[in-house]
């Protein structure tokens, strides 16, 4: 058996370069930022914001970070290089950092939503790493490239809830602020670890100023789709998951209880991505996206079911699979829209819709938690996916029938 994982493993990274290999951990090192502000900034903030309503505000402002920088993080690493961008992306991160371990001791809920602002500014320079990937990997592997950068972010989702749990009482009277300060030493170790990532020059290509108008990119049905597909599949994600959390609590589940489901939720984010690179080669990326949406609409499923805590476990476990499946799928068609001068604007317009669409979900989660309920809440998601699934059944059905029409 060892010996066929070993053959399995060998073939899985044939034309794979290491430079991935790096990018990936310093992706997993960068986003354990990300999953610790969820398993701890709605906490934070229902703790010392004035209305408990707004305790996921942190984590909208870190999404909207996420969202806000990743047309100016594109379109500088076009001019400075990757290595230099995420250099001061992950400076960004570490004053966030610094600022919200202040803000949790002098209980400041504004300069707290301004260092998680921060910090989603990070996150948004580092899913770049996943261009990057794709930028030193043979054509034909890309897929598994993105698939591999992100399988860094099980690493992250072990990580950050852990970190969360274990350094939460660290400082008496301050809750949560030793995982801030664990994040200055993680900010540290990718700063070093930049220095080993072998990443191409800037190309006279890529600075060329010539693109075509972006509506001629936007018209594209490849560009509808892909960008549909993260966004949407982003959205639902971080809407179920901001409120699970909260729910959780307000059904008497312990603070543990929904660390370990966070975690556990994190990691089928990822976790997949070992093999995703892989489905979608094989089967192609529309019918991965669909898995994807029917993977989302098994979880509101259970979650409509009941409040108990395998309800959430399982639940947020298949959210994760199916987050994982229409990102990837997303992002390895949203490369095949774009000529390389095009490439720093298309992604970062594809980031700010993709975040813009998390950071909505995250910020309603609080409210619509707080309004409508639980139940309620996960019925919202799923006529969008609906909807989605019924376009790319109809464009599959269509090309079925192109393809039978005799040639005269």
């Amino acid at each position: 058996m060892l010996s066929e994982l070993s053959l399995f493993l060998r073939r899985w990274f044939v034309g794979i370069p290491a430079a991935v290999g790096w990018l990936g951990l310093c992706f997993a090192l960068a986003g354990t930022s990300g999953s610790l502000t969820i398993s701890a900034a709605a906490l934070v903030g229902q703790r010392i914001a004035e209305n408990p309503a707004w305790a996921t505000l942190p984590l909208s402002l870190n999404l909207l970070g996420t969202m806000s920088s990743g047309i100016p993080a594109s379109l500088l690493m076009q001019k400075i290089g990757r290595r230099n961008g995420f250099r001061l992306g992950t400076v960004i991160g570490l004053l966030g950092a610094l600022l919200n371990i202040y803000a949790i001791q002098s209980e400041s809920f504004l300069l707290f939503c301004l260092g998680s602002y921060l910090i989603g500014c990070l996150l948004g320079f580092g899913q770049l790493y996943r261009f990057a990937a794709i930028e030193v990997t043979p054509e034909e592997h890309k897929a598994r490239a993105i698939s591999l950068v992100l399988f860094g972010g099980i690493f992250s989702g072990i990580l950050g809830p852990g970190i969360a749990f274990l350094t939460k009482d660290w400082v008496d009277g301050s809750p949560f602020m030793g995982g801030y300060q664990t994040l200055i030493g993680l900010y540290i170790m990718v700063l070093l670890l930049l220095h080993l990532v072998d990443l191409p020059q800037i190309t006279a290509s890529e600075q060329q100023q010539r693109t075509r108008p972006f509506w001629q990119i936007m018209r594209q049905t490849s560009w509808k789709i892909s960008i549909l597909s993260a966004a949407l599949g982003y959205a639902a994600m971080s809407l179920i998951m901001t409120a699970t959390p909260l729910s959780m609590q307000a059904y008497h589940h312990s603070f543990s209880a929904s660390a370990f489901v966070i975690q556990w939720h994190v990691i089928a984010m990822f976790m997949p991505s070992f093999f995703t690179g892989n489905l979608i080669q094989r089967f192609g990326g529309k019918n991965i996206m669909l898995m994807g949406i029917g993977l989302n609409l098994l979880c509101i499923l259970i979650n409509v079911q009941g409040q108990f805590f395998f309800s959430y476990w399982s639940a947020l476990i298949l959210l994760g699979i199916g987050w994982n499946f229409m990102f990837i799928a997303g992002t390895t068609l949203l490369t095949e829209t774009y000529r390389p001068e095009e490439k720093a604007i298309v992604q970062g317009v594809n980031d700010v819709l993709v975040f813009g669409s998390a950071a909505s979900g995250s910020l309603l989660a609080g409210i619509l938690q707080n309004q409508i309920g639980w139940e309620s809440l996960n019925m919202v998601v799923a006529p969008p996916l609906l909807l989605l699934a019924s376009w790319l059944l109809w464009l599959k059905r269509k090309r079925r029938i192109l393809i039978k029409q005799p040639i005269h």
